[in-house]
């Protein structure tokens, strides 16, 4: 199945807070490359990339460890902005990004990692996304899932949902989490986790590109939203999920 129509695009408020963004999770640039050097990757390394957000994961391992790439992201804005680091880098001839639809996405050409950082909700899940990036994997490839857990268990589900989470049950301790990947018949070879700076700098980040984006869309009928999510954003985001939410990546390969 291939991505679907080019009229698609993620929420507008997203496009807005992480415009300005690189990396669109609580991963660092440092991170990012911790991440690519433990899995040992090879020059030529296949690597299918579902939600690829702005492509920073593929084009630098494309730069520093000869990888190529395929990336899909539903976001029109972050897909062109993946292509222009491409070529900022040197890689276009290595990566490519497509904007369209990752959920349902098998590759043509079976990749050595296939990787949903953050995205899990295209296979409505960890498990569905597991599922659905197998189908891309040759045998004996690794799996990337990117995905919040709990720091510790949140008292209420009004506090869970401070943490954008629709209830506590959406998200596992993190021994919780890696058990859960155990029960799906995968070892976990690897993680690498978001750490407080990583958080902070994730989120803080948006609160100055919407500030910039108000002073210059005043007039939008989207501003008022913006607005809303501006003025609740820091109090909210250090009252709950600095408190309670972590995440990390964790590859997998099956048994």
């Amino acid at each position: 199945m291939q991505p679907g129509s080019f009229s698609m695009d993620i929420p507008r408020i997203f496009n807005i807070t992480e415009s300005a963004h690189r990396i669109h999770n609580p991963l660092s640039q440092d991170k990012l490359a911790t991440l690519g050097a433990a899995l040992r990757l090879e020059p030529e390394t296949r690597v299918l990339d579902l939600g690829s957000g702005s492509g920073e994961m593929l084009c630098t391992w494309a730069r520093d460890q000869g990888i190529r790439g395929t990336g899909i992201d539903m976001s029109q804005l972050f897909a062109e902005q993946a292509k222009l680091r491409a070529v900022e880098l040197g890689v276009a001839d290595r990566v490519e990004f497509i904007h369209g639809d990752a959920a349902g996405y098998v590759a043509n050409e079976k990749a050595d990692v296939a990787a949903c950082l953050g995205a899990t909700w295209i296979g409505g899940g960890v498990a569905g996304s597991i599922e659905l990036l197998a189908k891309s994997l040759r045998t004996g490839g690794i799996i990337l899932i990117g995905e919040p857990y709990w720091l510790r268990l949140p008292p209420t589900d009004e506090v869970a949902q401070g943490c954008r989470a629709g209830s506590i049950s959406d998200y596992h301790l993190l021994p919780d989490l890696l058990a859960s990947f155990d029960s799906l018949g995968y070892d976990v070879v690897e993680m690498v986790l978001a750490d407080q700076d990583s958080w902070d700098r994730y989120e803080a980040a948006k609160w100055l590109t919407m500030r910039r984006w108000l002073e210059t869309n005043s007039d939008d009928d989207f501003a008022k939203e913006v607005r809303t999510e501006l003025t609740s954003a820091a109090e909210r985001y250090a009252t709950y999920t600095r408190e309670y939410l972590g995440w990390g990546v964790f590859a997998l390969m099956s048994r």
